[in-house]
């Protein structure tokens, strides 16, 4: 029996080996694949720090960081996972929140209290094209100017593996590890597509937040778990339940 991961590639191989570390089979199916957007800079401003809510926006713009002279400012990471890709970067100056768009926002809040940041600095804000939360809007609504650069999109992957549909037709799939909104409807419309989409719901689906787990439950999942915290450590332990709970 098999776990499926849908997050995409590279960030998949690594959850991968941890994965088989635990004693787990795994097959990989990244339902989403980044596509770098080109960095155009157009502002004039003088930049007091650096958001980036996803390990991908550094990847996009890595060849460029030390041209643009962005690697001397303090970089504001959504998790230890984008923190630690921002260091090996080059990044030295990394502040890590706690996994969400939300804790950004007040970690973001706190450099200006800790003299990270200058009150009402101009932050440069690395995007995806598809943003969940407004996160740039809530900032400026706290006194900062924050200028959004669109840097990569995910699109979607609109097969499954060959094995994975077969381990899914041979009930040889245990549960499916889901990391975003927009990667769990890619899952869900690569599944319909290939005529697997009941047997793919059939099985418990975990769930790095409320969020992503709101897409599966809509579309008929009945076995949706959820991680008690937005990382991956959290999203193994639902893992685990869910395989306790089909063991019972």
């Amino acid at each position: 029996m098999s776990i499926l991961v849908t997050r995409p590639h590279p960030d998949n191989e690594a959850t991968a080996e941890n994965l088989r570390a635990r004693g787990h089979v795994v097959l990989l199916a990244p339902v989403l694949k980044c596509e770098p957007v080109a960095f155009h800079e157009e502002s004039e401003a003088a930049y007091g720090g650096i958001i980036v809510t996803s390990a991908n926006a550094i990847r996009a713009i890595a060849p460029q960081l030390r041209d643009l002279g962005l690697l001397e400012l303090p970089l504001f990471a959504v998790g230890e996972h984008t923190a630690s890709v921002a260091r090996e970067a080059g990044f030295t100056d990394v502040i890590v929140a706690g996994g969400d768009a939300a804790s950004l926002r007040d970690k973001v809040m706190q450099g200006t209290r800790d003299k990270v940041l200058k009150k009402k600095s101009t932050l440069l804000y690395l995007a995806g094209a598809d943003l969940s939360r407004d996160l740039g809007g809530e900032l400026g609504a706290e006194g900062f100017s924050v200028v959004m650069q669109t840097i990569y999109r995910m699109a979607p992957v609109k097969v499954l593996p060959r094995e994975v549909c077969e381990g899914f037709a041979a009930h040889g799939i245990e549960a499916v590890l889901h990391y975003s909104r927009r990667s769990a409807r890619a899952f869900l419309d690569a599944a319909r597509e290939e005529g697997v989409e009941i047997s793919a719901l059939a099985i418990p689906q975990c769930c790095l937040s409320e969020a992503v787990a709101s897409v599966l439950r809509d579309a008929g999942a009945s076995q949706v778990l959820v991680a008690a915290s937005p990382d991956e450590n959290a999203l193994f332990d639902a893992l685990e339940r869910a395989l306790r709970t089909r063991l019972a």
